[in-house]
């Protein structure tokens, strides 16, 4: 493997501020690693959008990312992986990877009672493929799943301890509460946010899974199994991480500096709409 290519960045990337939870978790696993983060941030949220636009917004983002000569691609969004993942895996060289099956993973492997409850957006959740995925590890298991399409621009606002947030938090899951489940999938990355008001709902007896850490555990496998890993020993800098958003940088920054253990210094905006796959 050429050198040149495992000091290659990584690229990242979500409809949001989200997927910055992913990054974080990557970041403490993988120090060494180069790290360019896409937050869609002009067309947040993807959960309530069909399968072809998730599909035709991702194409645009690696089509981006490309340009930032990165050696792999992470899509830290559900919804993203969900729609996008087997279509973006046919079509481009680099390795790629979502979210949602080393969360899956991770479900099958914790339940105790074989009741596991999934939240998501409204395109996670239709899509099952949470669901499909967890039968596929084990058919016995039963897999309830519940939408939760205001926790994402909750967390946008910054309504992270809110009371309307507590107030909409405890009518979504009230329903999953009476399902007798013993693990829940933190299905969307905004949602480890809300995992304090979320696990105070569903009580100490339910398991959250979030599956940004797990998420994290296979890049560094896949790209250890590639030849892909920076294997040097220099300390991390500011300087290894590069952001970009879709709209609204300052906003993006003040979110992502309580997120990350350092303040951003400079976060880009660009025109993805111009960022056509080719």
């Amino acid at each position: 493997m050429n050198m040149d290519t495992k000091h290659a960045p990584i690229g990242i990337f979500d409809s949001g501020v989200g997927g910055l939870t992913v990054m974080r978790e990557i970041m403490r696993l993988l120090p060494n690693e180069r790290l360019v983060y896409f937050g869609d941030t002009a067309r947040v949220p993807y959960g309530s959008k069909s399968r072809d636009t998730i599909i035709r917004f991702s194409r645009q983002i690696v089509h981006f990312l490309h340009t930032k000569q990165v050696k792999a691609i992470v899509i830290a969004c559900n919804t993203a992986s969900a729609y996008a993942l087997e279509t973006l895996r046919r079509e481009i060289p680099e390795p790629i990877i979502g979210v949602v099956k080393p969360g899956a993973k991770t479900a099958v492997s914790v339940t105790k009672n074989g009741r596991v409850g999934i939240i998501g957006t409204e395109g996670t959740i239709k899509s099952q493929v949470y669901s499909d995925y967890i039968h596929e590890l084990n058919p016995e298991l039963t897999v309830i799943g519940r939408a939760c399409p205001l926790f994402v621009p909750l967390v946008e606002e910054g309504l992270l301890h809110d009371a309307v947030t507590d107030e909409i938090a405890g009518r979504y899951l009230d329903g999953l509460k009476r399902e007798n489940i013993d693990t829940l999938i933190l299905g969307c990355t905004h949602y480890p946010l809300l995992r304090s008001t979320i696990g105070r709902i569903m009580g100490d007896q339910v398991k959250l899974v979030n599956p940004a850490y797990e998420t994290a555990v296979e890049l560094r496998d896949m790209l250890a199994k590639q030849d892909l890993l920076h294997t040097g020993l220099s300390e991390p800098t500011r300087d290894a991480y590069q952001f970009y958003v879709s709209d609204d940088a300052s906003r993006f920054r003040s979110f992502a500096d309580s997120i990350l253990p350092f303040s951003i210094d400079c976060t880009v905006q660009i025109p993805i709409e111009e960022y056509e796959a080719q």
